[in-house]
């Protein structure tokens, strides 16, 4: 873990929560969440008793919750129940509070507009064209990581039509491909970006993004001619790919006398 440690304020009310640079999660302390929330004078005895009831009731989430040392009320570090995000939405919906209605509302829009995407894939673009313009990205911008995200779907349909699992071998591949490309893993390309939890690609320059996308395209389409079969193999046509990509970035930076791997990101601009 990380000791990257924070509060955020909710509704004028201090909540703990952690970064974790492996995972690149956050997690938040539930019983400061449900001080929030239930509105309860011991915050402590109500998750001791919620969490006996999903217990009981043999839920997923009370297997999930972990423990992480935070700083107590008296200056001292102790072990505390956290949970990330997902985690914590769905203990929301165990808790009978006003406060938690808007969360509740959240996840059934969220939930909904999931469904009509799938039965009309174009709302998913313009969802996302309106997420982007609301962060300040350029219209230029939006057009490049638009069709960024059709390129990296081919290539998840190649991966899985070669028997790969998605999650943690699609994620050890592209990280292969980005090395390749751009001489650092994801968390080194985030971390010299100064990122946490922020999507690395809507973090990128336009040129950035079409070198991802010559990289991931050129992995696809040498995928599709060799077969490949198994991790291993795979592995060897992601940095084939990716350096296709790194061939082309090294002539850009000849001719421009500068590295086109930007340290710029969306919040640095959004801070000027």
């Amino acid at each position: 873990m990380s000791k990257d440690n924070s509060i955020i304020l909710f509704n004028q009310k201090e909540v703990r929560r952690h970064w974790d640079d492996e995972t690149e999660l956050w997690y938040f302390s539930v019983v400061d969440v449900i001080a929030v929330l239930a509105e309860n004078s011991r915050p402590r005895k109500y998750w001791s008793d919620l969490k006996k009831k999903l217990e009981d009731e043999r839920s997923e989430l009370s297997e999930k919750i972990g423990q992480l040392k935070m700083k107590a009320t008296d200056g001292k570090m102790r072990m505390t129940d956290v949970a990330d995000t997902e985690q914590l939405l769905r203990l929301i919906q165990s808790i009978p509070s006003p406060k938690a209605e808007p969360f509740k509302l959240w996840l059934a829009k969220v939930g909904y507009e999931r469904i009509e995407e799938t039965e009309d894939p174009e709302l998913a673009f313009e969802r996302a064209m309106q997420t982007y313009l609301k962060k300040g990205h350029s219209k230029e911008w939006i057009s490049q990581r638009l069709k960024s995200i059709e390129v990296r779907k081919e290539l998840t349909d190649e991966w899985q039509d070669r028997g790969l699992k998605q999650g943690l071998e699609y994620a050890i591949l592209t990280d292969e491909i980005t090395q390749a490309w751009s001489d650092k893993s994801i968390k080194e390309y985030k971390r010299f970006k100064g990122l946490k939890k922020q999507n690395l690609r809507d973090n990128m320059t336009n040129l950035e993004l079409v070198l991802n996308m010559l990289a991931e395209a050129s992995t696809t389409e040498i995928s599709k001619k060799k077969k490949p079969e198994g991790l291993s193999q795979n592995k060897t046509i992601a940095k084939q790919g990716g350096k296709v990509a790194k061939a082309a970035r090294t002539e850009i930076e000849s001719k421009i006398g500068e590295s086109v791997i930007s340290s710029n990101n969306i919040i640095k601009k959004l801070d000027k």
